[in-house]
This record gives C-alpha cells, structure tokens and sequence, in this order.
C-alpha cells in the first residue's frame, strides 16, 4: 500500500543504541558515586534530595534522610538502567527509563549536564519505545507498517524522534553562540583556563599530553576554536547533505569521548552521544555489520581435459 511506503518505521538499532548509551550514563553516575556524594547538602541549595513540590515525586524520596535506603533505592535504579540498556522491551522500559531519569535530576547533588540531557532524552524515547513491536531494541524493525495502529505508533514515534532532533540542534547551537560573549572563547584562549583548572582539568596521566599542547598560541587556538566549530556544525546537521552529517558525527563523538577523559563527565558524554545518533542518522536507519562478499570459486581447467561444449576435434 501507498500509506504503508510512506511511513518511516523508528525502531531501529540506531535509536536503540541511542537508549543504551543515555541509560548506560544515568547508570554510572550513580554506581560509580556513594550516597554521601550524590545525597548531601548543597550551599545555597539545601539537603538533597530535596523533597518539595515536584521533586517529592523522585524515588529517592521515598527514603528521604534514611542512607540506607538511599542506598537500596539507587541500586534499584541502576538495576532499572541496565535493563534499559540491554535492549529488552522498549515499551516495557521506557516509562521506568524516564522516571530514573527524572529522580536523579531532581534528586542528586553532582549535577553535570548529563542528567539533564539524559532527562529531555528519556523522556523523548517514549513516543517511539511505546509503540515499538520488538522484543529487544536490536532487533530488525517488522518488514511493513502493518495495521493502521501500527501506521499509528509509527507516526507518533517518528514524531518523537523528530523532536529529539530539533531539541539536539537547539542545544549545540546553544552551547556554541552561549560562548561567543567570552573574550576568552573568541581570543582562543578558553581551554587554557579550563585543561589547568583543578576540578575539571587532564587527570595526571593525561596532563603530560595536553599541557604542551594548551602552552602554544597555536595548540590552545585549536582546542578552543574547534568545539565550537564541532558544535555549530551539529546544530545545522538537519540541513547538511549525508555525507557531511556522518563527518559531523564522528567529530561529534570524539569531541564527547574527550570531554569524558579530559574533564571524566562521562555520563554528560554518553548521553550527548546518543543524542548525536539520532541527530546525523536518517530515521530508520539501522547499524548493521559490513559483510565482506563470499570468494568466487573458480574451478581450474586440468590441461589437456576438453570442454564438453566443445567437442574435440579427431584427426582424421
């Protein structure tokens, strides 16, 4: 039918594997981190978490003030996040996956951005995760459209990840022009500050490689000047042909790999990755492995041995 070529299926691996980073970052944030780290008072702020209003609607505080549980309430929520990763029923999982999302922006103390990222992101994987047929989140999308609610499911899931791609370009055009009034950004001179800084700068091992590169006019240009030449490249990825949208990921996600061993914001990294998937790829594209074509198998003429549609000729 005409109706069913004209409806993009969303579920593919793409925007499963997009799931299995954002949950794989919320899910580090709090297996990696004790609860006197991700519970305790802020300045200014008060005791986290903090219970009031809509934030008393987070799990953790179901134990509010009790470290105990707050300790059995985030492993509960790293148990719900490597579930979401590994794939298994998106429609399931997906409100579960929101709502982890949505108590660790609420309810933690060491907020980085990728709380927020994998929060918007969560919640935008519902619209495609609810009406997705599959069993697991790698599997192969179903062959057509099907029925008219699955026509449905299919236009209100490619809708979501429509927005989810708006919502990234906005961000990187955000985190690129936000930085523009800094004279430290335009002068080139941003990342000097930033890879000697205490709290956010190389780790030890990493410092004897960035330093020499941030102590030359040219070493500190180029790593100031080129994330946001990466970022306002993401943020006009919908207008740009293939080709360079793919260029523009890979960039994108190495820049995201080196913030996380640069400065170890490895949730924010992780979940702006899966963002970046989403962003650069077509709707319905699928990863899928490059398979090399199978040898030709070529069967060697023995000498002297005649063709039998070639009858050899006798002499007479």
């Amino acid at each position: 039918m005409v109706a069913d070529r004209l409806v993009v299926l969303p579920w593919s691996n793409v925007y499963g594997l997009a799931r299995t980073l954002v949950a794989l970052g919320t899910a580090g944030t709090l297996a990696f981190s004790s609860v006197d780290t991700l519970f305790r008072p802020v300045a200014f702020t008060g005791d986290f978490p903090p219970c009031q209003g809509a934030t008393s609607a987070a799990v953790f505080c179901l134990a509010e003030g009790d470290r105990t549980g707050l300790a059995w309430l985030k492993w509960l929520c790293v148990v719900v996040l490597l579930v979401v990763a590994s794939g298994w029923r998106p429609t399931l999982t997906a409100l579960p996956h929101a709502y982890v999302s949505y108590s660790v922006f609420a309810g933690i103390a060491i907020s980085d951005g990728g709380d927020q990222i994998g929060l918007i992101l969560s919640m935008l994987f519902i619209l495609p995760a609810l009406g997705d047929p599959r069993r697991w989140h790698w599997q192969a999308p179903p062959s057509g459209a099907g029925s008219r609610a699955r026509r449905g499911w299919a236009l209100i899931g490619s809708s979501g990840l429509l927005m989810l791609r708006l919502q990234m370009s906005v961000v990187y055009f955000n985190a690129c022009v936000a930085k523009l009034p800094h004279q430290e950004w335009y002068d080139g001179t941003a990342m000097w500050y930033w890879s000697t800084n205490l709290s956010f700068g190389a780790p030890t091992w990493l410092d004897a490689v960035v330093r020499p590169v941030v102590s030359t006019s040219w070493g500190v240009a180029l790593m100031t000047w080129l994330p946001l030449f990466i970022e306002i490249t993401l943020a006009v990825a919908l207008l740009l042909p293939p080709r360079v949208r793919c260029a523009a990921m890979w960039a994108g996600l190495l820049f995201h790999f080196s913030i996380g061993l640069m400065m170890g914001l490895w949730s924010f990294a992780l979940a702006m990755a899966g963002g970046i998937l989403v962003l650069c790829l077509p709707p319905g594209t699928a990863i899928t492995r490059r398979r090399t074509p199978p040898a030709v198998e070529t069967t060697a003429e023995t000498v002297g041995s005649t063709s039998p549609r070639s009858p050899a000729r006798t002499a007479g």
